[in-house]
């Protein structure tokens, strides 16, 4: 079985369990804790080595060029929108309010600080205090920096790179067993919380998925068609046809990742992006591009804040915006990874972790339509830079049906 399966099962279980017993289910509250304190654990050493090695990867700065600006700036800015959206969706339905849950540890968003402190707060005058303190924001951009220097280094810089690599593995395959733990933790959870709070635990999370899913389809008609029909003079409708096939695998594999070869394939064939763009800036966005997990992060810390009652400033909110970017940019494409790293945006503004297993129960359902919008994030981009670059072959792109049938009896 599945370990999504396993999840959503245990939520179940676990609701109909604090459903029985009521208030009596906050025995099942100390497994729960163990479980939250278990994902607070990795935190720090997965954004470190993980931030680390993602930077390392873009090996020559020179190389990126013309080509490589504009690529990463569309990602950033997709990604921005893309929180906004989550954080605007959120705001509007208000899927967490009226739940009135209450936090087992406190929650201290301390005093409001102004734009210039956010800014100077994020540069760590220690990094070694901030890997200590747990300040994931300085840890962000501490990574940041390291991983430059790495590169600059050159051939002295490789042994840290080797050690930050078989760290970042080791921090993933701990990611791997702490989440087969997670129905445990999640049945804990959702029955103590469902035995304080009653059988309407589940209505937000059904209003949460319904907000995500309508903030991901104005993603899509706004930011994904506004640059294919606006900035690259080009029809949607064949970008999508031509992007089933990857469509179809992202859905059901719920990794960008296991999707990079069909969504390249898509491109060159049936888009006509050339080789050498689709090379570049795929593979890159299937590491920096998270669009829907961008949404989902921004639109989780409001839920979450929502549920809690706790108010977020709009330094808070700006907050969540700096760090959901980062931690977007930083999250592997693999399933799973943006759930784990939605606990650096909690942390970044002092959310309660267990809010995490609000989500827990709906998180693959979720996922499965954030690994589409993923994908089509990296493609427009695609798309967008080869037109730019003279790299396009418009009669392929706006024919693809045809090219499709051409390329299957090759």
């Amino acid at each position: 079985m599945k370990l999504w399966v396993k999840i959503l099962i245990a939520l179940v279980l676990g609701v109909i369990t604090g459903f029985l017993l009521g208030p009596q289910a906050e025995i099942f509250k100390p497994v729960g804790t163990i479980f939250l304190n278990l994902i607070s654990m990795i935190i720090v050493l997965l954004v470190l080595s993980s931030m680390t090695v993602g930077i390392t990867s873009i090996h020559d700065p020179q190389k990126l060029g013309r080509v490589g600006l504009k690529t990463l700036l569309l990602y950033i800015l997709t990604t921005i929108i893309a929180i906004a959206f989550g954080i605007f969706f959120a705001k509007l339905f208000q899927p967490g309010l009226g739940l009135g849950l209450q936090a087992t540890t406190e929650v201290n968003l301390g005093p409001t600080p102004s734009i210039t402190e956010i800014i100077l707060s994020i540069v760590p005058k220690n990094p070694i205090a901030s890997l200590a303190e747990g300040n994931v924001l300085q840890i962000i951009v501490f990574a940041l920096f390291f991983g430059v220097a790495i590169n600059f280094a050159g051939e002295k810089g490789k042994p840290i790179l080797e050690f930050l690599e078989s760290l970042a593995d080791v921090m993933y395959r701990l990611t791997s067993i702490i989440m087969e733990f997670s129905p445990i933790g999640v049945f804990a959870i959702m029955a103590s919380v469902t035995g304080s709070f009653g059988i309407g635990v589940l209505v937000p999370l059904a209003k949460f998925l319904t907000t995500y899913y309508l903030a991901c389809a104005v993603h899509v008609v706004i930011v994904f068609c506004g640059i294919l029909w606006l900035l690259a003079k080009l029809n949607p409708i064949p970008f999508f046809k031509g992007m089933s096939d990857a469509i179809m695998v992202a859905f059901s594999t719920c990794s960008s990742s296991a999707t990079l070869p069909v969504s390249m394939h898509c491109a060159q064939k049936n888009l006509g992006v050339s080789k050498n763009i689709t090379s570049f800036v795929l593979p890159l966005g299937s590491t920096i591009n998270m669009n829907g997990a961008a949404i989902f992060q921004g639109m989780s810390a409001v839920f979450v804040s929502q549920a809690y009652g706790i108010d977020l400033s709009w330094q808070a909110l700006l907050t969540i915006v700096v760090t959901a970017t980062l931690s977007a940019i930083g999250a592997a494409g693999i399933p799973g990874t943006g759930f784990i790293m939605l606990t650096v945006v909690f942390a970044s503004v002092g959310l309660p972790i267990e809010g995490l297993a609000l989500l827990a129960g709906i998180d693959r359902v979720r996922e499965m339509v954030s690994t589409v919008l993923n994908i089509l994030g990296d493609a427009v981009v695609a798309v967008y830079v080869a037109k730019q670059e003279g790299e396009l072959d418009e009669r392929q792109y706006n024919h693809d049906e045809i090219v499709e049938l051409e390329g299957s009896d090759v």
